[in-house]
């Protein structure tokens, strides 16, 4: 919300500031501002120095904790903190442990005062629910069933593998009996296995080879999706993290295969609101920063590299919700295209088997409703052909053969099921001899040799979690490497149908509906209607859902709705839900129901709803606009108060305010506030009258626990019933395996009092 303070976290070092009366401040002071009715706590940590203090600032609203301040000075019981990068200047009187002062910031003064205080974890702490209340809850799913909770939720005993570029290792992560996760590689002529990195306090985000002797993976903290970058030899030496930067948030955009010693990385590590490239050398950690947005400038959501590391293009905000591609043209970036949002043009690859440097594939619905693949002329900014399209979904998959001067293997998409077509005579080759082998199972290359000798093959439906196979094209043999959760097997599993349905206003609308293995014709089911997060350009996809099943084997039917706003449908379905979450989107949620009922599948009167982030939203949204249709509830990191929501995005969504009002609502305009004052669900905790469980991590940066916490304290004002699961090792969604199991058996447990 632009009437909020706004709290950008600085990444400067700490500058000290001398003072004689160094013993008078120590600890957390904190206070509230209140700004138009609304009130935000700031917390000043402040510690003694030999030189004189240093301090830090917390914003628990906005989830920015250990923010850099530059100085602290105390002279004559007065104290100036102060932060330049952050146009911020605190004064006041030190009495003992309380301070009377004011705040400024960016020419707006407000009055603060502090009272020393002692830190505690993020959130109200005394709401939660206690170990043994979501231990009782949990023990009311009771009966005899083949596969617990753990099976379908734990971490699988390997996961993740990766091809080395020579083919000589096989990379993956490896689970631990306690479920922690350690990277390990294994030697494909020797089938030796060796650990290489194991997982301390924080979970492997994710990692990939930079080259053939050289890994890098990705770590936060607790879950606040400030990632860094971490680097280690085959050999397990010269491990290091290489982006030392508190408070930053990186990632690797270009693995620049024709340079080995470094990738491209962006972060936000000059300006906390604006992502920036760097060349990033992956032995060293040493950077060199390859474009600065300057101030003023429009910012950029994306850049665009060729396989050389040159930058050739950049994307940009312009007026809020426009988006610009600048091309370099003779040595100067020149707009090529400016766009609406839900409108689509960007760079796929640039294309270097051609002799034209300026040729690029790129994905545009320009020319239709639908994004296709063409081939572009960026210089002369036109398109030269259309290469792949489809009348009914999105397409946007594209491979190419490095070793065949990058010549075309396949296209794809997703559309019911996710759709592979073969173009090159050597893919074609490839892909008939997979099919032969697998039938009627998808199957998906996902990873290669550098001399595309050997690639890796992911087998998936929606009985079977995944199983990965090694295709060595010589030998013309394929080789299992490894079945994920085997013990989970495809005939116990219930079928995942893909439907087809008119929304109340005429739109053709598309989801899937998971009946319980062993379903019978006439049968009514309690039915989990799971709304998707997101909400724009995300959808749901048929396949293997751990949670769907889960569901289906203690006899309740998933309902998934791709509805107005999902991505994969088109820009008019897209641009359909733009100021329509909460009402329309939601209307759709409700027509699947509706659909789902008609079929004579489901209980009308044992439908629930979960979800989680928009789809948490979702579940509090339906539970206050038709509070009739659910039975309960579990909202799973889920905004509740559009207005806050609004006031506490991450600095690095700064860039995205307007599109999120574009998307959401704007509440600098009085029509569109009126709108989120009737949507948003903790302004209407009155009509919530059904059982609601809610689920939150502590550390979420996206979905501050206020947002939990203020549905939480309401309702249980009003005497509903709401266990309340909060974990503090967590950010946006639960990583780790032991609180993933704990969410499950308590949801289930839920369930099973408010739906059986």
């Amino acid at each position: 919300m632009t009437t909020l303070i706004k709290i950008s976290i600085a990444i400067t070092l700490l500058f000290l500031g001398a003072t004689a009366n160094s013993q008078q401040l120590n600890g957390s002071y904190s206070g509230h501002l209140e700004v138009q009715g609304m009130q935000m706590e700031l917390i000043f940590n402040i510690t003694p120095t030999n030189e004189g203090y240093s301090a830090t600032l917390d914003v628990p609203m906005q989830g920015a904790s250990g923010i850099p301040l530059d100085s602290v000075i105390l002279q004559d019981n007065n104290v100036t903190i102060t932060s330049a990068k952050m146009k911020l200047t605190y004064t006041g009187t030190v009495s003992g442990e309380t301070i009377e002062g004011t705040y400024e910031q960016m020419g707006q003064k407000y009055p603060l005062n502090l009272k020393k205080t002692i830190k505690t974890k993020p959130g109200n702490t005394a709401l939660p629910s206690t170990d043994a209340e979501l231990a009782k809850l949990a023990a009311k799913s009771k009966g005899n069933f083949k596969y617990s909770v753990e099976d379908y939720f734990k971490t699988p005993e390997a996961y993740s593998f990766q091809l080395s570029p020579d083919g000589k290792f096989i990379s993956y992560l490896k689970r631990r009996e306690t479920g922690e996760r350690d990277l390990y590689l294994k030697e494909t002529a020797t089938q030796k296995e060796t650990l290489l990195i194991e997982q301390k306090e924080d979970v492997i985000r994710g990692y990939f080879w930079a080259n053939n002797s050289r890994i890098l993976y990705m770590q936060d903290k607790g879950g606040d999706e400030n990632h860094h970058v971490y680097g280690v030899d085959v050999t397990g030496e010269n491990k290091s993290e290489l982006t030392p930067f508190d408070g930053v948030k990186v990632n690797i955009i270009e693995s620049l295969k024709e340079d080995e010693d470094h990738v491209i990385v962006q972060m936000n590590k000059d300006n906390p609101q604006q992502e920036e490239p760097y060349l990033l050398n992956i032995n060293t950690g040493a950077i060199t920063k390859l474009y600065t947005v300057k101030a003023g400038d429009p910012p950029v959501s994306s850049y665009d590299f060729d396989r050389k590391g040159n930058l050739r293009a950049i994307n940009r905000i312009v007026d809020g919700i426009n988006m610009e591609l600048l091309y370099k043209i003779d040595g100067e970036f020149k707009r090529v295209k400016i766009t609406e949002f839900g409108d689509t043009f960007g760079i796929i690859s640039f294309n270097p088997s051609s002799k034209n440097p300026d040729e690029a594939y790129v994905i545009s619905n320009l020319d239709g409703d639908k994004i296709e693949i063409q081939l572009y002329d960026l210089k002369a900014n036109k398109k030269v052909k259309t290469l792949f399209s489809n009348d009914t979904f999105d397409v946007s998959g594209l491979s190419l053969s490095r070793k065949r001067d990058y010549e075309i293997d396949y296209f794809s998409y997703t559309g019911v099921k996710t759709v592979v077509k073969p173009v090159s005579k050597t893919y074609k080759k490839i892909y008939a001899r997979l099919k032969k082998e697998f039938g009627a199972k998808q199957f998906f290359t996902v990873g290669k040799t550098d001399d595309e000798s050997q690639y890796m093959i992911a087998v998936k439906s929606d009985k079977i979690v995944g199983e990965y196979y090694l295709y060595d094209v010589k030998k013309d043999t394929v080789t299992l490497l490894y079945k994920l959760l085997p013990h989970l097997k495809a005939e116990d599993m219930a079928t995942m149908m893909p439907i087809k349905f008119q929304s109340r206003d005429g739109l053709t609308l598309h989801g899937y509906i998971t009946l319980p293995s062993g379903y019978r014709e006439g049968q009514k089911v309690p039915l989990i209607v799971n709304p998707h997060g997101g909400p724009q350009g995300v959808r749901d996809y048929w396949g293997f859902n751990p949670e769907a099943q889960l569901f289906a084997s203690r006899g309740y039917a998933t309902l998934h709705v791709n509805f107005r706003v999902s991505g994969g449908y088109g820009k008019e379905f897209l641009k359909a839900g733009f100021g329509q979450i909460g009402r329309k989107a939601m209307d759709d949620v409700e027509d699947g129901v509706d659909y789902a009922i008609a079929q004579g599948w489901v209980d009308k009167d044992r439908v629930a709803i979960y979800g989680g982030s928009h789809g948490g939203y979702a579940v509090l949204r339906g539970m206050t606009k038709t509070p009739e249709k659910y039975a309960c509830g579990v909202d799973y990191v889920g905004v509740s108060n559009l207005h806050t929501f609004m006031g506490t995005i991450p600095a690095y969504w700064e860039k995205y305010r307007e599109l999120l009002y574009k998307i959401w609502y704007n509440p600098e305009i009085p029509e569109e506030k009126a709108i989120m004052d009737e949507i948003s669900p903790a302004l209407h905790v009155d009509k919530i009258t059904k059982p609601l469980f809610v689920v939150q991590g502590a550390n979420d940066p996206r979905v501050n626990i206020d947002e939990a916490d203020q549905i939480v304290e309401s309702l249980r004002k009003r005497g509903v019933e709401v266990p309340y699961m909060v974990k503090y090792d967590e950010g946006h969604g639960f990583a780790k395996e032991e609180n993933r199991l704990a969410l499950y058996e308590a949801m289930m447990g839920f369930f099973a009092e408010h739906l059986k």
